[in-house]
């Protein structure tokens, strides 16, 4: 065991867990005020199920062979039973322990369908999001981190038919990106629209929390890229470097198209643009040279400003840009990997600009169809399944008021607070007197 490698597993670890909350915060921002706590409990209660999850059956399915194939991993590490002292991974040796593998590969499995939830924001029941979270990530999730990070045995067998088949993929352009963003779409079909939509004012209700957001996801996303060295190595240097300026070559796309556009640059494109450099640049950060890192960048902020628009334009109610960012962003980044990837890297091939053939290209190209299509297939119809089980969507009522209030029981801005103390929520008979405060005032004012 090389203690430097685990250290860094395990910090990068923490930092792609810290991903989550940033998360929240980032979309909690871009909502409306009665709708920033159910925002940020989506992405909450998703690291409360998928932890569980993975340790229970996650792992294994995306990673054990016991009875496995091309399309789904094993029954072997249920439980991850015997892994505690293993420093091999489905026969791989490694220089850390098995179980920072584990726990790394843990916060991708949290943080991709939490992704999802951006796309449905306003308008969800808290039940049938959990719900969700769980079917979701059992269908999709673990088999399709199966496809693309489980390279097989030392000895050839096993492994996922994408990663076997020579797909490059680092840190998860198709298996996180591609995949929760086609879920998204699929998720903002079968909920519709928010009401009011494209006719009331939705703008971000704190544009200070988006920024915070970005600034989050932009810090855990060096665990999440480089981290995905598996070592504190060259290869990990290569993707950290590679990440740091691909997000801000984003940044200066996205406000250069705001500037064209719209005559003015502002504060939620510069976050939006970091994110969309962070998603262009997580598959291909070990695959790039810094400079193609930069070009990536660029144009993923660029692309994603403009699919935004045109998103809008079509009419899907992808609440907050998870389509237009995340499903844009993660197949440009997967797909340019066949244009600009250098041989001097981690995966040793040179892309077409570099005087490399189309195959690398092609099995690109593959990777994004087959996990968008699946992703969004399956997510259309685990969603419209829930939704005639018990309903995906809040009523018309709920949805008027706030989220917040009908699923929680909570406000995240108390600007009046009401008398009553514990019985501030309750808007009715709060005293046990049988009246209102409204009422109990009116009958004082009469009998004075």
């Amino acid at each position: 065991m090389n203690p430097g490698d685990t250290a860094w597993v395990l910090v990068s670890s923490a930092l792609v867990l810290l991903m989550t909350p940033g998360l929240a915060f980032f979309y909690a921002g871009m909502t409306r005020s009665k709708s920033v706590l159910n925002m940020m409990m989506m992405s909450t209660v998703t690291i409360a199920v998928v932890s569980v999850m993975w340790v229970l059956y996650g792992y294994s399915l995306a990673f054990g062979h016991g009875s496995g194939n091309g399309f789904i991993g094993g029954f072997s590490d249920l439980g991850l039973e015997g892994m505690y002292h293993q420093l091999a991974v489905n026969g791989a040796p490694l220089t850390i322990p098995a179980l920072a593998f584990v726990v790394f590969q843990m916060m991708f499995a949290i943080i991709t369908p939490a992704l999802v939830s951006g796309a449905i924001a306003d308008r969800a029941r808290f039940g049938a999001w959990i719900l969700f979270v769980v079917a979701w990530t059992t269908l999709v999730y673990f088999p399709v981190a199966h496809w693309v990070f489980d390279f097989g045995t030392a000895d050839g067998s096993g492994g996922g038919w994408l990663a076997k088949w020579g797909v490059v993929d680092f840190a998860g352009g198709t298996a996180v990106h591609v995949n929760a963003g086609a879920a998204g779409l699929a998720l903002a079909f079968v909920l519709g629209k928010r009401m009011g939509w494209k006719r009331d004012p939705m703008r971000p209700h704190n544009v200070p929390f988006v920024l915070l957001g970005a600034a989050l996801l932009w810090f855990g996303w060096f665990g999440f890229n480089a981290g995905s060295a598996g070592a504190a190595s060259g290869d990990a240097a290569l993707a950290f470097v590679n990440t740091q300026v691909a997000t801000a070559a984003g940044v200066l796309g996205w406000l250069i198209v705001e500037r064209l556009r719209d005559g003015h640059a502002t504060t939620l494109g510069a976050a939006s643009g970091a994110v969309a450099g962070l998603v262009a640049i997580t598959p291909a950060c070990a695959a790039l040279s810094p400079i193609g890192a930069i070009v990536l960048g660029v144009l993923a902020g660029a692309v994603c400003a403009v699919a935004v628009t045109i998103k809008w334009r079509l009419g899907v109610d992808d609440s907050l840009d998870v389509v237009g960012v995340h499903l844009f962003g993660g197949a440009l980044g997967s797909i340019l990997i066949g244009f600009l990837a250098v041989k001097d890297s981690y995966y040793g091939l040179d892309g077409l600009l570099y005087g490399g053939g189309a195959s690398l290209l092609g099995k690109q190209v593959v990777a994004v169809l087959a996990v968008g299509s699946y992703s969004f297939v399956m997510a259309y119809l685990i969603g419209k399944v829930i939704d005639k089980v018990m309903g995906f969507r809040v009523t018309e009522d709920d949805e008027t008021a706030g989220i917040d209030l009908a699923e929680h029981a909570e406000t995240g801005y108390d600007l009046q607070p009401a008398q009553g103390g514990p019985y501030a929520l309750v808007p009715a008979r709060a005293a046990g007197d049988g009246h209102t405060p409204e009422e109990r005032t009116t009958e004082e004012s009469v009998t004075a």
